[in-house]
């Protein structure tokens, strides 16, 4: 025990083999049948300074109990502090770990089962050339609608307005080419799309459209990816016979192109894209710049279409998709929804006051122009985040509320405890916060 104030972990093993942490293929095989999952007393996870905060975790394999094993557990938060535990763990016994925060902000707990040594145990997973750790990644927070972010830009509007002029020096012309797409609907037309753009790379993206739709009769959805330079799949996000959809291309990438081609970016020009210090430290250097740009470009051409109904847009995406997606509601005033998850990026700033880091290019102060906590501020439209993880150390919780925070406009959130970037455990608590009537100011 390291605080009087604290939060109480019950950890409860069960069923577990005794493996070290080099495994044998049959023991791999039955670490695939282990998970560790947690709950907290509050279902909300959310605190006063200072209050005891107490959740329940246990390691399960297929229902089977088993005598005992070992787990180790860190604990760090945004007041800086870091603490870290290991012991033997017993099916009929509980392992209590006590903290407690005293300053808003999240704390982060980490539970890993271990070796008798405390090193955590990998298990890979079928058909993936990486191992993960058997673990809950969770946390709790204290006073969140407190949090802030660093002062934004004070020429920040002025530097938008230039950038909107920037692209409108660039005539908008398109081109379209109907593609075929196996088991897509046949009343839906896909389209590859390349639209002019200002700076290096043009707009490019996935349309889909209904077969014979009449002019202004339908809305958009605009669906923005995550990170990575994988080749684009015109069917992940097929839309509906209802709609027009639009799948933008972060990178204005040639589509339908063969592999080595997107490998050939992958290991090349946009090999850790957007983590240069060197182009950070300059808003119109920075790659974002660009993404920006044809985003922006984008939605001009899904305007343009004749058969948009002229009300009815809206943007989404995940991740990087999601900053995007918060970036086109905050610079484009026609969005009329926008709905995200796990949203990259938020709160780049929030590491110079003491918040736990995520997975994102080091902090300068040219990339506040793009963290979507400034743009947030000046959504027009209501806002979904669909979820955040209370475990998402690549976007941390902290960013994403402080985002939370600067929506002026209905806005709903949901916190999902034990979730990372990549997994959201079955059953797991979920934690709602939602405004329904505000006024953007």
């Amino acid at each position: 025990m390291f605080s009087t104030k604290r939060i109480k972990f019950l950890v409860i093993v069960m069923g577990l083999v005794s493996v070290g942490v080099s495994a044998s293929e049959p023991e791999q095989a039955e670490l695939l049948k282990y998970s560790v999952a947690g709950r907290a007393d509050k279902d909300g996870a959310i605190y006063n300074p200072g209050e005891e905060m107490i959740f329940t975790i246990r390691a399960m394999y297929a229902g089977r109990p088993t005598s005992e094993y070992y787990l180790k557990w860190i604990r760090t938060a945004d007041d800086g502090k870091k603490v870290e535990g290991f012991a033997k763990v017993f099916a009929e016994k509980a392992l209590e770990i006590t903290t407690s925060l005293d300053v808003p902000g999240f704390v982060r707990i980490q539970a890993f089962l271990a070796d008798e040594k405390g090193k955590p145990l990998f298990r890979k997973q079928p058909n993936l050339n990486y191992k993960t750790m058997i673990s809950f990644d969770g946390g709790a927070g204290v006073e969140i609608e407190k949090l802030k972010g660093v002062p934004e830009p004070q020429d920040f509007d002025a530097f938008w307005k230039s950038q909107k002029a920037k692209l409108a020096k660039v005539p908008l012309k398109a081109g379209k080419v109907r593609i075929s797409v196996d088991h897509s609907d046949p009343a839906l037309e896909t389209y590859v799309v390349t639209i002019t753009c200002a700076g290096a790379k043009p707009a490019t993206g996935y349309l889909k459209i209904p077969t014979g739709a009449k002019e202004k009769s339908l809305p958009i959805n605009v669906y923005f990816h995550g990170y990575g330079i994988d080749k684009p799949r015109p069917l992940q996000y097929a839309g509906g016979i209802d709609m027009i959809s639009f799948t933008v291309n972060a990178h204005g990438m040639e589509l339908e192109r063969e592999q080595a081609y997107y490998d050939a970016l992958k290991n090349g020009k946009l090999k850790n894209y957007a983590f240069d210090n060197q182009e950070n430290i300059d808003a119109e250097m920075t790659y974002f710049n660009g993404m920006v740009l044809r985003l922006m470009r984008a939605l001009e051409y899904v305007k343009s279409l004749p058969q948009w109904d002229g009300k009815n847009l809206t943007v989404q995406g995940g991740s990087q998709g999601g900053f995007q997606a918060l970036i086109a509601a905050g610079v484009d005033s026609d969005i009329s929804r926008c709905s995200v998850f796990i949203p990259w990026c938020c709160d780049l700033g929030g590491i110079t006051l003491g918040r736990l880091r995520g997975w994102r290019p080091d902090y300068h102060a040219a990339l506040d122009y793009y963290d979507p906590i400034n743009h947030a501020k000046r959504i027009n439209c209501p806002v979904e985040i669909q979820w955040a993880g209370l475990g998402d150390y690549t976007c941390p919780p902290s960013g994403i509320a402080v985002l939370y925070n600067n929506i002026r406009t209905p806005k709903s959130i949901t916190f999902v405890q034990g979730a990372t970037h990549c997994h959201v455990p079955p059953e797991a608590q979920r934690f709602i916060l939602k405004i329904e009537n505000t006024m953007n100011k």
